[in-house]
């Protein structure tokens, strides 16, 4: 469905991604595991056309969106959810979560009917203020926005860093849950093995900007945990 061919991603003239090549599966959890610093969070960048320059090619069911603006690129059915969630503190959760339904192919502008069932918390609480809510609240906020695209493939960047651990098993739950029962294709970068061993279908591991092992999640080895993800 998704697939890197030979990409090279730049910020200015800081050369990130070397010579990516990743297949990602139609309606799996491909997670991507790796040291601080490797790509891991460029990748979902340029995947989303957020860094300076790409060269090679980027193709969800066999379109070229490597040289789409990123507005296209969300169109096509790309929501991302960042790293630090970026949501804006002094709109309101109901403001925050129709921003996202502004990539929409439809043009409908409406809190989708899967993001009250899975955020009651949040539909409960519509005027408040972004700002206001925990790190954990916030997170669910993100994924909201995202889901309000009405998006095939979700991009979600280390979900679970910096939230209360009462709520990172909710996170991940709901995570699990829009892959196999919503049907969303997710790629997550995680650097929880554990998370990523029960959710995902497929890793992706990386090293200094390179993909440098792939494959099933049960062939990721405790070998390849320690040598690639040690500090």
């Amino acid at each position: 469905m998704l697939a890197f061919s030979h990409v090279d991603s730049f910020y200015d003239r800081s050369h990130i991604l070397h010579d990516v090549c990743l297949e990602v599966r139609d309606g799996e959890v491909t997670a991507v595991l790796g040291r601080n610093g490797t790509g891991k969070t460029t990748l979902l960048k340029t995947l989303m056309g957020l860094t300076d320059r790409i060269d090679g090619q980027i193709r969800l069911n066999e379109r070229e969106i490597g040289k789409e603006p990123t507005f296209q690129r969300a169109r096509a059915g790309i929501a991302y959810v960042p790293q630090g969630r970026e949501i804006i503190p002094d709109f309101t959760i109901r403001e925050n979560i129709l921003m996202g339904s502004f990539a929409r192919h439809d043009g409908k502008r409406e809190i989708p009917e899967l993001v009250a069932e899975l955020f009651p918390y949040l539909m409960n609480n519509l005027t408040r203020n972004g700002g206001v809510l925990s790190g954990g609240q916030q997170q669910q906020l993100a994924i909201a926005r995202a889901l309000a695209a009405d998006p095939k493939v979700i991009l979600l960047d280390e979900p679970n860093e910096g939230i209360q651990p009462s709520i990172v098993e909710e996170i991940e739950k709901i995570i699990i849950r829009l892959n196999r029962e919503v049907g969303l294709t997710v790629i997550l970068v995680e650097q929880n093995v554990s998370f990523a061993r029960r959710a995902a279908h497929r890793f992706a591991m990386m090293e200094k900007g390179r993909v440098v092992v792939s494959g099933a999640i049960s062939e990721l080895t405790d070998e390849m945990v320690h040598r690639h993800m040690a500090v």
